[in-house]
């Protein structure tokens, strides 16, 4: 179940920092470390607007599973509204940084890029 999309719209979910993207993934693998080789993709996306979402703007308990209703609601509607290429989000795990949504039917889609692939190494002490 997505944060903030509901099934069928088709968007990517990023981080601003290679940290919070390992922390995410971890938090969504129940702690587990992935198995495999991973890659980071570093990814350029044109100066666009934004829609940005405040932890003021969310519902209080906006970091448990049961908000996820009304959380697919606020994300499903800037889907819809395609005003944005990107919403930023507060992250569950460290409110004080962000996700970003890519919303992939924007006009503006196809302008993302991928700059880089890197390797990612797991350190074992995770």
């Amino acid at each position: 179940m997505n944060r903030w999309n509901k099934d069928g719209q088709h968007v990517i979910y990023t981080a601003e920092s290679r940290a919070l993207c390992a922390l995410e993934l971890l938090a969504h693998t129940n702690g587990v470390v992935p198995a495999g080789n991973y890659k980071t993709m570093v990814i350029e996306i044109p100066e666009t607007e934004i829609k940005e979402l405040s932890v003021e703007e969310l519902p209080k308990n906006w970091k448990s599973v049961k908000a996820y209703p009304q959380l697919q609601r606020i994300g499903a509607r800037w889907y819809e509204e395609g005003k944005q290429l990107l919403l930023r989000v507060p992250s569950a795990l460290i409110p004080t940084e962000f996700n970003y949504v890519i919303n992939t039917k924007h006009p503006a889609f196809k302008n993302v890029s991928i700059a880089s692939l890197e390797s990612f190494f797991w350190d074992y002490r995770l």
